[in-house]
Parts: C-alpha cells; structure tokens; sequence
C-alpha cells in the first residue's frame, strides 16, 4: 500500500481541531497551521486570563487568517473561561426555567461578546439535548430543560444570540442526547425516546441558520441500531443532510471519548467519522500532543488510499470547514446591549425557587451561618477545578460563615455529628447538587436534617424533590453566579 503524498495529508489536515497543552501555540501547532490544519480547540488547560488567550489566539491567526478557534463555553457548569472564578452566568437549565428568550439571547451575545474579544471564532454550545431523562448523568443542567418545545425555542434564541456577536454557534449533541442514561466519554448511550421530539431543537437551529452541528456519540435505533451516531451515513448524511437540510460544517463531539474510539481507535473513527458525513474531528480533551494529531491525519489520508473514504467526500468536509473559518473571519461583533455585564445575575436571580415548609423564621439569616456543601464527581464535561458553590459568596455577604464540603468518602455518620457539634447555636445551610441521583447526598441531608430540622437546603443541581428542609432553595445551576443569587436569598437582599 502507498504512502499518501503531502497534497493528501494537509487535506487531511483540513478537518483537523486538536487540542494542544500550554498557554501559547507550541512550534507543532504553529507550524501544522501554516500546512493547512483547520483549527484547535481550547480547554481550560490553555487559559489563564483574557489578555492571555487573546495573545494565543493572535498567534494562531498570524499562521494561518482563518483559522477555528472553538471552545465548550456553553456557560454555568461548562465553562473554560472561568474555571478558576466561577460562571458569571447561569447555564442552560436556569433560562429555560425563567423561560424569557429575549433573556436567553441576551446572555448568549453577551457570551459571544466575551469570546469574540478573546479570539474564540467556534462555540460548541448551545445543548440541544432534551433532558427528559432527569438521571441522565452528563446534560442535565446542560440542557434547556425537558419540553421539546421549550428546548426548541431557547435553541434559537441562544443561536441567534451568540451568532450576532460574530461567533459561530455549535447545536450539541445530534440527534440529541437527553434521553440516555449512559456518559459517552465511558461507553456507549443508547437512546430510547421518541426521536422527533429529540430532534426540534436541532430543527428550529437550523432553521435559525445555526453554522455548526456537533454530533453525539450514542445509538439510535429508529435510524441506525449498530453504528453510533457520530460515525452512521443513516444519521449524518441521509438525517442530517438530506432530511433536515443542514448545509453548515458537522464537527465530531470528542473523537477520544469511549464510545466510538473503543472500537475503532482514536484514528479509525475519525475516519469513519468523515466517511459518515462529519466535517471536522474534535480531538485533544483527554489527549492533546502532536502524536496524536498525527495518529487521526494518517489514518483519514490512509483511509482514501484504501479506498473506503472517497477523496471526493474528504474535500467536501475540507471545503465546508473552510467556508465556516471564512465566515468567522469576516464577522464583525455586534452591538452592546444595556444588559451587558449584567445578564447574567439578571438570569440567575430570576431562575431562583423557594419553597418554605416552615412557619418559623428561619430567613433571613442574621447570625453567620455554617454551610455544609455537598461534592459530587462531576462528569468530565465538566472541569474538575470550576468554582461553585453558595459558601464562597455568602461569606463575603456574612462574615463569619464557616464552610465545609464533603465528599461522598467524607460523609459518613461521624462527620456529620461533628459538623453538628460545630454548628450548635447557628443557622445551617446544607447545599446539594443533584441529590435525587446520589443515595450518599440524600443520607446526608436525611442525617443532618433528622437533628436540625430548622436547616435550609439549596438545591444546585435539579431540583427533583423540594421537600427537605424548612426552606428548600432551587437554583438550577451550581456557577458561582447562582450560589450568589441563592446567598442573597439567604439574607434577605434579594
């Protein structure tokens, strides 16, 4: 078999995003961009202040004007910018539960404003996903909520949003993983629901004129019962193409992720990832040197050597990712809204729910509290090091707050008794997130509550059941943004 030419190779390169480790482009990467290759993408490895990434993302636009920069900045819990500081805004759950789409769009060009001056030319957000699966254990939060219609509606506005700002928007995860139960960064999801109900949102983004698909690595059986989403014709091109009409670029969700580089190897699903119909391979989440880089170029320029990826469809995929870096290249940022810096405490607040189970005057908090925060192993879509909480910013509202937060090895029966020892004559506030899908987090407030049953519960994951507490808060969502919209119920200011 021959080696494939330089000419075949940066075509390959063409469809490539990788990642890349560092705060600024290492020579590989310099260097791929000048050959050809079609973007990167960032994570939160790669940023330390604005400043900085616009510095990056100048560097990689001096080697190659059209260049994708894309980033998951979908806001709330997935976020890459504000890893270290916390969300400023709420994610998708918290606006579809205010249920506002001029708020919706606001927030979404107030993202793109930020990303745009920053130099992030891609955003894979919005989640399309309807979450009618309320244990779904990686959207969530990320979805709109679990009403196609709903869903459909603040798609668009979010679309519209972000696409006023000059930054490409992104609909995530086709045809919809909502109704999954599995993570697909460790096996693969199957989908059971009802399939046009899934696919709305993707319907009403396309016909916002959404520029980016990304596709889900789960089965789905009405179209393609062996084959995941990610590398299926049924679904990309005879779906996704031909029924639905969507002329844009299709970009891979992580190409490392389990459920289809398992079979496959990192290299033949992207592969068959273009042959199926995707445009571009998102690569570099979990692994992110040059190697790797070259692993998926060879295998898709050895894939038309022999025979089973048409050099035809390849170009094709080259040619619609180049029409998206022209389109980003040539955007200008919109205007400034009134609500900029604003939006997004603005969302917050409004997508705050309390319930009260209780005469007694339990808020406002007068006396500095002691708050128990509840940690679960988040998802890896979700970086591991993001701020959240409702701790952090009651603090700075109460002085003297003391915070503790457990994880599910620390939260045995001996813990908590010395935690009630400690918050003997204070007010406690036990936060939660997501507690209906953690036995260990539901023990814990039963536990904590049996003692004091005056403790106010802040829910910041979905709020499947309301009745623990004498005060039960909602906030749908765990940024920073939220837990300072709940402290300001705990004290009254809100």
């Amino acid at each position: 078999m021959p080696k494939p030419g330089l000419d075949l190779l940066r075509l390959a390169d063409s469809v490539l995003l990788p990642g890349f480790v560092g705060t600024s482009p290492p020579d590989w990467l310099r260097r791929r961009l000048g050959d050809g290759l079609a973007g990167v993408v960032l994570f939160s490895r790669n940023i330390v202040t604005p400043a900085q990434v616009a510095s990056l993302t100048a560097a990689l636009r001096a080697e190659n004007p059209a260049v994708l920069v894309g980033v998951d900045e979908e806001s709330g819990e997935v976020t890459r910018l504000e890893v270290a500081t916390g969300s400023t805004r709420p994610g998708s759950y918290a606006l579809g539960v205010v249920d506002d789409v001029e708020l919706t769009e606001a927030l979404a060009a107030d993202l793109g404003a930020d990303l745009a001056a920053v130099g992030v030319t891609v955003n894979f957000a919005p989640s399309a996903d309807v979450n009618s699966n309320p244990d779904n254990p990686v959207i969530g939060l990320r979805s709109f909520g679990a009403d196609p219609a709903l869903v459909a509606r603040h798609t668009r506005a979010f679309v519209r949003g972000l696409q006023s700002a000059g930054v490409a928007a992104c609909a995530k995860h086709f045809p919809g993983h909502g109704d999954t139960a599995v993570d697909s960064h460790h096996g693969v999801p199957i989908m059971a629901g009802d399939i046009e109900e899934a696919l709305l949102p993707f319907r009403a983004a396309i016909s916002e004129g959404v520029r980016s698909v990304m596709t889900g690595h789960l089965l789905v059986s009405h179209y393609d019962a062996s084959t995941p989403a990610t590398l299926s014709p049924h679904i990309l091109t005879r779906l996704l193409r031909d029924e639905l009409g969507f002329q844009g670029m299709i970009i891979t969700d992580g190409i490392e992720m389990a459920a289809v580089s398992g079979p496959y190897g990192i290299g033949g699903a992207s592969a068959r990832a273009i042959a199926a119909g995707a445009d571009a391979i998102c690569v570099g989440g979990e692994r992110s040197d040059e190697a790797v880089a070259i692993e998926v170029r060879d295998a898709i320029a050895q894939a038309v050597l022999e025979g089973w990826l048409p050099e035809e469809r390849l170009a094709d995929a080259a040619k619609r990712v180049g029409e998206l870096g022209t389109w980003t290249s040539s955007r200008a940022p919109g205007a400034a809204s009134a609500l900029d810096g604003e939006v997004g405490l603005i969302a917050a607040r409004r997508a705050v729910r309390v319930t009260r189970r209780s005469n007694a005057p339990v808020l406002p908090l007068t006396v500095a509290p002691r708050v128990v925060e509840l940690a679960p192993e988040m998802n890896l879509a979700i970086d591991k090091g993001t701020i959240w909480g409702v701790g952090a910013p009651l603090s700075a509202m109460l002085p003297g707050t003391e915070v503790t937060r457990l994880t599910s090895a620390e939260s045995g029966g001996p813990a908590l008794e010395k935690l009630l020892q400690e918050a003997a004559g204070r007010p406690l506030v036990i936060v939660a997130r997501d507690a209906h899908r953690y036995p260990w987090q539901l023990a814990a407030l039963q536990h904590l509550l049996s003692a004091r049953p005056d403790g106010v519960v802040v829910e910041m994951g979905l709020p499947e059941r309301s009745d623990l507490g004498a005060v039960h808060i909602a906030t749908y969502g765990s940024a920073m943004v939220c837990g300072r919209a709940a402290a300001e119920v705990l004290i009254g200011t809100a």
